[in-house]
């Protein structure tokens, strides 16, 4: 899939080339792709974004979106051109520095052409002017994200790639960055975004809301909600604000589970270390507005209220997928298999059953009703999903967690609290891939062997031998 893409960029990059202006500049072009193995367009190579501004005007009649991304990134080599993730949508004037720049569409991949070149280690400012109707992506594995139109307004959901339906940038996770988000709607609905609620502000019959997120931010994980929502405002015993924003058909269904939001920080504070971001908070659409919950950074997003064991998996999404995010989509079972044994924990804390029971379930295949669901868990290893369409499956859940299991039983209950807590500090707001935490692991504990949990749970086929 890479030869073609790298191909398809060479001849843009030509044509720009042929195109006038000041002539040739120096460097070489950046990468189309920043080397994923699932999904090699996604992000992009010779830059590190720093920080985005995106000013959006969203109007749910006509389902028609305008845009104005201003992008700050630093090169990483030599630049005489680079690349930008945007499916669909009409570019209208692309700027680099405050000069005009050349610019060219080929499928995803919005290839820019400053009229200077750019040196490595220089920040440069990059702003792109569009709009039209946001496309729905749908993944390899046939769920649907980017820009999805609801009952009342809108979600863009990003995972893995979505977030490219609907501003550009380098979409992929190895590629953090601050935002502002500037979205203006029809006056009596409301935007919700990630990080902090800065301003509100209604002119002319369009209401204007300013979010900032500060900690460094995946663009699958970024968020613009558009519809009616009651919104309400708190904070946790510790002074961490709570924003939920609920659609008010589901308003009478969340109360009671949003209440616990306080109660399950509290707990994945002691399990998991420093909160690492700045709020907490949900956002809870009418069901069926989307077909699946997402960890958006500071508020999960829900299509209908959920339950308190699915609340705990997503918010403890911000400590592993949000805050330690993946280097790769291979490494997906970092983010999967942590939140879904953080729900054996919530169980095994709150008086249901233990960690060891649903591990014992899940082994001997009376977990799922259906022995279809059962015997999936077991169909490829965690840490090597087969291919894209497979990196949300079963295995990179259960079976994830599995691995976590196995990792407690030999190291105990004590230390393997604490490699939890450590695991989540030392990425703190980074990246890491399968490699980094089996090394951390056998760091943590130098006496145990943990080779047979390597070689059969994490990279194994087929149901382990019991040990």
């Amino acid at each position: 899939m890479r030869t073609p893409r790298l191909l398809a960029s060479a001849a843009a990059l030509t044509a720009l080339a042929a195109c006038g202006g000041d002539g040739a500049v120096g460097g070489g072009p950046g990468g189309p792709g920043a080397g994923d193995p699932y999904f090699p367009e996604a992000g992009n190579g010779g830059y590190d974004v720093g920080h985005y501004d995106l000013k959006l005007d969203y109007d749910p009649g006509t389902g028609r979106l305008t845009g104005l991304a201003t992008i700050t990134a630093r090169a990483t080599r030599d630049l005489s051109a680079f690349n930008l993730d945007l499916k669909g949508l009409d570019v209208e004037k692309v700027a680099v520095g405050g000069r005009e720049a050349r610019s060219h569409r080929a499928g995803q991949e919005l290839t820019v052409r400053p009229a200077d070149a750019l040196d490595a280690g220089e920040t440069f400012r990059v702003t792109v002017r569009y709009s039209g109707r946001p496309v729905t992506v749908t993944d390899p594995d046939a769920s649907e994200e980017g820009w999805l139109r609801t009952a009342d307004g809108a979600v863009g959901l990003g995972q893995p790639t979505g977030s490219m339906a609907w501003f550009p940038g380098s979409h992929h996770p190895s590629d953090k960055a601050a935002y502002d988000l500037a979205v203006t709607v029809p006056e009596g609905l409301g935007a919700v975004s990630i990080g902090e609620l800065r301003g509100e502000r209604t002119r002319a019959g369009r209401t204007t809301f300013t979010w900032h997120a500060a900690e460094p931010v995946s663009s699958h994980v970024v968020t613009v909600a558009v519809g009616r929502w009651e919104t309400d405002r708190s904070r946790t015993g510790d002074g961490l604000p709570v924003y939920t924003a609920v659609d008010p058909q589901q308003a009478d269904a969340s109360r009671e589970v949003l209440a616990r939001i306080p109660e399950i920080m509290d707990w994945a504070r002691k399990n998991f270390g420093p909160y690492p971001f700045s709020s907490t908070g949900a956002i809870v659409d009418r069901a069926g507005d989307a077909g699946y919950a997402l960890e958006t950074q500071n508020r999960p997003y829900f299509p209908g209220a959920p339950d308190t064991v699915l609340l705990v998996h997503e918010l403890t999404h911000q400590w592993f997928g949000n805050s330690v995010s993946p280097k790769t989509w291979r490494d997906m079972w970092l983010n999967e298999g942590f939140a879904t044994y953080a729900e054996w924990l919530w169980q095994e804390d709150h008086g249901g059953d233990s960690a060891q029971q649903t591990f014992d379930a899940l082994y001997d295949g009376t977990y799922y009703p259906d022995e279809a669901a059962n015997d999936a868990v077991w169909s490829f290893p965690p840490a090597d999903p087969p291919d894209a369409a497979h990196i949300s499956a079963s295995p990179v859940y259960q079976r994830g967690a599995m691995v976590l299991h196995q990792i407690r039983r030999a190291v105990g209950d004590d230390a393997f609290r604490a490699l939890l807590r450590g695991w989540a500090a030392a990425h703190r707001h980074g990246n890491a891939d399968t490699a980094d935490f089996t090394a951390y692991v056998e760091k943590s504990a130098p006496d145990e062997d943990f080779t047979e949990i390597w070689r059969t749970w994490l990279h194994g086929e087929g149901r382990p031998r019991r040990s």
